[in-house]
């Protein structure tokens, strides 16, 4: 799966409820993810930093589905230099 596929299944499974916590409880969730990343990490239980990874990468691409970036591309205009 590339991130484009990700961000489509996110979009699937999670949009309308997205939409409707709106934005900022939406980034909320993001930022408590991004915290449980910080625990796994500081606990160096790879199985944990595994899971809370896929929940971060998740929780942005909610957020990027809700104002509508496409993540491949924006990835690709900052990072890939031609």
């Amino acid at each position: 799966m590339d991130l484009r596929e990700a961000q489509e299944l996110i979009e699937k499974l999670y949009i309308e409820r997205d939409r409707g916590r709106g934005l900022f409880a939406t980034y909320t969730w993001f930022v408590e993810e991004v915290g449980e990343l910080a625990e796994a990490l500081l606990s160096g239980d790879r199985n944990s930093i595994e899971e809370e990874i896929a929940d971060v990468l998740a929780w942005l691409l909610s957020i990027a589905n809700i104002v509508n970036i496409d993540v491949e591309t924006a990835f690709k205009k900052k990072y890939v230099r031609s």
